[in-house]
């Protein structure tokens, strides 16, 4: 890990950033707007590269409201096949560098019925159904305990704090359980009611990963997802990456006004 610090390091002109921010699918718009440094994670040492359509692939440090910021620009996955430990590296090297805070956000599909698309969800807790967990392995004791505690990944004081962000810029806000699935297929229909059954609001294929890594970590978690679909379509109608990204698109605006409102207040 050390040679991908120092390597960032020395292309940021030593930039300690304090907050962290994960952009999901069709949700990179902001790194574009603020970016002091923007490197390829081709080039970072043991960086994986992202190869979904959406996602850039690469990490921004940006001084953004008066805070240092680092940004992924796109994040990898499970079903892209990586492991989960390959997935979360970046998280451990934010860690290293400094930052304190992140904001881990997602294109996810909608659950729960009364939610619709371009809709945004604070993320209030999740199910890690992967079937895996990025903390197997050996621990490393300098980035936190063998058994952390999971009570509390997104923090009260964050989801408080969004909460009154989305009020202030009178933007809608929905809260709810982010239900974590490998993908890359779609659920089903059924899948869909068990889902709902069993207490998911909104389900996607990344994030859940990062966010055990990050409260392993110690770094505060504040999770957004936007909603961009019915999780599954039960009149005929099929599903899409494409319809993720227009609907993150759709959600852009209010999303990225968002984000920085809470940058403001944090």
């Amino acid at each position: 890990m050390e040679n991908t610090i120092n390597f960032l390091r020395e292309k940021t002109n030593n930039f300690v950033p304090e907050i962290g921010i994960i952009l999901g699918s069709g949700l990179g718009e902001l790194a574009d707007e603020y970016c002091n440094y923007a490197i390829s994670y081709n080039d970072i040492p043991n960086f994986i590269t992202s190869t979904v359509k959406g996602h850039k692939g690469r990490l921004i440090f940006s001084e953004i409201c008066g805070k240092k910021v680092v940004m992924m620009q796109g994040r990898n996955h499970f079903y892209e096949g990586h492991s989960l430990q390959e997935i979360t590296y970046p998280i451990k090297v934010m860690k290293k560098m400094g930052v304190k805070t992140i904001i881990l956000t997602n294109a996810a599909g909608a659950v729960n019925e009364s939610f619709k698309p371009a809709d945004l969800m604070i993320i209030t807790d999740h199910i890690n159904n992967l079937g895996n967990n990025p903390l197997i392995g050996e621990n490393d004791e300098t980035l936190g305990e063998r058994f952390p505690d999971m009570s509390e990944v997104y923090k009260k004081n964050l989801i408080e704090l969004a909460e009154n962000c989305a009020k202030k810029l009178e933007i809608s806000i929905q809260k709810g359980v982010y239900w974590a699935n490998s993908g890359p297929s779609y659920e089903t229909p059924a899948e869909i009611k068990m889902i709902r059954k069993l207490g998911g609001d909104a389900v996607g294929m990344s994030t859940v990963p990062e966010a055990i890594v990050a409260n392993y970590c110690g770094i505060n978690v504040l999770g957004i997802s936007c909603i961009t679909n019915a999780a599954s379509s039960s009149n005929g109608e099929k599903l899409s990456h494409e319809e993720v990204i227009e609907s993150a698109n759709t959600a852009k605006v209010k999303f990225k006004t968002l984000i920085l409102e809470i940058l403001k207040n944090v």
